[in-house]
């Protein structure tokens, strides 16, 4: 019975202690840089910080998403890809671009005509290069995806173009563009991706 007490004691005596210090490893797992992963609780283990980023990513969707790098034209997996399907964010797994929006610009990387909903991607002010652009990035893990333009097709007038670094595809079930259910892209070995924490 007294090791029960002394027990329970220690344990109202650290309980404090122990909410104070998971609060504190929250406020600095999710400082700067870090985003939510789909299907996880709002909490500190769903964030991630870049050391948890290149343990998912390849060295070049790491420069490319998180450091808002660009591949070389002409070189990416999707330029050129013609499948029916949904082109998803390869960091979070959000729907990104549609098959059916999707066409040949000539530009040496993947370009759509719209988003795949409005609030898929996000639009921020890009003046690096000496050029001002439009940069466009995941709206819910803030991925760099590439830029938006102008000069695309009818009916918007828009030609997202996007780094095939930042994309995963998922392909469409049997007669039509919606994908299967496959919510999180593989890991780069292409095997299911363990759970992770930070």
């Amino acid at each position: 019975m007294n090791a029960m007490r002394h027990g329970l004691l220690v344990l109202c005596v650290l309980m404090p202690l122990i909410i104070k210090a998971a609060a504190e490893a929250a406020d600095t797992i999710t400082r700067g840089g870090s985003c939510m992963i789909p299907g996880m609780q709002d909490t500190a283990e769903a964030r991630f910080d870049d050391r948890n980023w290149k343990k998912i990513l390849t060295d070049e969707q790491f420069a490319v998403t998180r450091r808002g790098a660009t591949e070389r034209p002409f070189t990416g997996r999707y330029y050129a890809h013609k499948e029916r399907g949904t082109y998803r964010c390869v960091c979070c797994g959000r729907d990104l671009f549609s098959s059916a929006a999707k066409y040949e610009s000539g530009s040496g990387w993947p370009s759509y005509w719209q988003p795949a909903d409005s609030a898929a991607v996000r639009e921020i002010s890009d003046t690096t290069h000496g050029m001002v652009r439009t940069e466009i990035r995941c709206s819910r893990c803030d991925a760099h995806l590439g830029h938006v333009f102008d000069d695309g097709p009818r009916p918007t007038g828009l030609r997202y173009c996007v780094n095939s670094a930042s994309l995963h595809f998922v392909p469409a079930t049997s007669g039509t563009d919606r994908p299967q259910s496959d919510p999180t892209p593989p890991s780069p070995d292409g095997r299911a991706r363990p759970p992770l924490s930070p």
